[in-house]
């Protein structure tokens, strides 16, 4: 009985509980539970997109007579990996198209929202919206989309994290925690969305007290937690340890992690499209700590950080990294 209620805790934190932001008492969460349903998903409560730039690479390689690749991608392929909207007028109709499909399968959708202004510091992923007015609009249009399907967002990567580090001018300080903020509480309003705000990563600021006041103004009370190591390749178990430490600072915020390049550690000295790289944990809400909602693939593998080490530009799919990545996994 006692495995029972724990494997069912561990559907209820990723939105299987229908509008729910916080942790349930006594026992409420595991009488609500919504079974995953059936269809693809490796296991796992989440929806698999079966035209995904894997699969589309995976068939492409078939033809060519390429089968053993084909083979290795499909390690990419058959997982659940976020969906990031291009920062166009309306990401509504990729948002909507996605949100149905997981769906249909009673499956949760996954999301990261990167459209904030000034984004990136002019890096590899600068843009993001023109002004605060088109940010609103475009979350808004976001958010609506998605309507009453379960789903899980990432809010804006690297935007709290460039805050603590000095990068984004402290002019735009106090407006880009307004926006995440207003975000959250935009995304909130979805009756089966969860939401959790990007803290970065311990290699980047290494003193989680620096984002505490940070995350408080973009509203984290409301979020349903913060994610880390997002396209990043930290370790499981530095970046559960550093969630941990900021979780109880943050009053017991729980948090996510990206684990989809992690499977060999970072490389030092290089964050962009680092060589030797592996798939790390398949996507999971079995994670062996309370405050640690999922292991989650949310930068897409095999998609590029920028123009470097031979690479395209940042988002652009590199089908060579990608089997690179899949090949080091080991399975």
């Amino acid at each position: 009985m006692a495995r029972l209620i724990r494997v069912l805790a561990g559907l209820v934190v990723l939105g299987v509980v229908v509008g729910c932001s916080g942790g349930a008492e006594d026992g409420e969460a595991a009488r609500t539970v919504v079974a995953p349903g059936r269809g693809g998903g490796g296991g796992s409560a989440f929806w698999v997109d079966p035209d995904g730039p894997a699969a589309a690479q995976i068939r492409t390689w078939r033809r060519e007579g390429r089968t053993e690749d084909a083979a290795l991608l499909a390690r990419i392929a058959e997982q659940p990996v976020a969906l990031w909207p291009a920062g166009e007028a309306d990401p509504g109709p990729a948002v909507r198209a996605a949100a149905r499909a997981a769906a249909r399968e009673d499956r949760v959708a996954l999301f990261a929202a990167y459209d904030i202004p000034h984004r990136d510091c002019g890096q590899h992923s600068a843009g993001g919206a023109a002004d605060a007015d088109a940010y609103r609009r475009w979350i808004g249009r976001f958010a609506d989309a998605l309507g009453d399907s379960r789903a899980l967002v990432v809010l804006e990567p690297d935007a709290i994290a460039h805050i603590a580090d000095g990068c984004t001018p402290g002019e735009y300080h106090d407006e880009r925690t307004q926006l995440l903020s207003d975000a959250v509480n935009r995304f909130k309003r979805q009756p089966r969305t969860r939401v959790y705000v990007d803290a970065g990563h311990p290699a980047w600021i290494r003193d989680p007290g620096q984002l505490v006041e940070p995350l408080r103004r973009a509203g984290i009370a409301n979020a349903d937690g913060f994610a880390l190591n997002v396209s990043n390749f930290q370790t499981d178990d530095a970046t559960r340890q550093y969630g941990v430490e900021l979780s109880r600072r943050l009053g017991g915020k729980h948090f996510v992690v990206d684990t989809s390049r992690n499977g060999n550690g970072p490389l030092q000295g290089a964050w962009c499209n680092p060589p030797g790289r592996a798939l790390g944990t398949r996507p999971t809400t079995t994670t062996g700590e309370p405050a640690l909602d999922a292991f989650l693939w949310i930068k897409r593998p095999g998609e590029s950080d920028g123009p470097c080490a031979g690479g395209p530009a940042a988002g652009r799919w590199w089908p060579q990294y990608a089997l690179e990545l899949a090949r080091n996994s080991g399975g």
